[in-house]
């Protein structure tokens, strides 16, 4: 399955790189990625990963708009202005850039979250308060 599922928490080396998880390295491999669309997620403190697919999808929404409207615009301001082009290195690994640093908190581990046809970079307290809230909150609902 081409799903990017579970988490994993790893620590970042000395030289500022963290290990993918095998799991999210295997889905890549299958879907032959080679470069990764971070961008900074629209409503979790979270750097969010894919295939240039994601941003392709992205730009087809904003050009389904009037170009100059404030929606196409705030929407090019965060998939443009708020996302970058990377690739992991031969041992899979990826550098925790400060764009990911700045935004998420990271400082010395990464917890990785799947997220289905993309994965995310979080701060390891932060993911652990994000999903307990959510699950306590589903448990409201139900």
């Amino acid at each position: 399955m081409n799903r990017f599922l579970s988490n994993a928490t790893n620590r970042i080396d000395a030289k500022g790189r963290v290990s993918v998880p095998s799991m999210f390295r295997a889905v890549l491999a299958r879907t032959a990625v080679d470069e990764l669309y971070a961008w900074q997620d629209f409503v979790f403190p979270a750097v969010s990963m894919a295939g240039p697919e994601v941003l392709e999808r992205f730009e087809r929404m904003i050009g389904s708009q009037d170009p100059f409207s404030a929606e196409a615009n705030k929407m090019s301001l965060l998939i443009h202005g708020g996302g970058v082009f990377m690739k992991l290195d031969g041992e899979g690994r990826l550098l925790v850039t400060d764009f990911i640093r700045d935004f998420t908190g990271i400082t010395d581990r990464v917890t990785f979250a799947g997220r289905g046809d993309h994965f995310q970079l979080w701060e390891p307290a932060a993911f652990e308060e994000m999903q307990s809230r959510a699950r306590k909150e589903r448990t409201a609902i139900s």
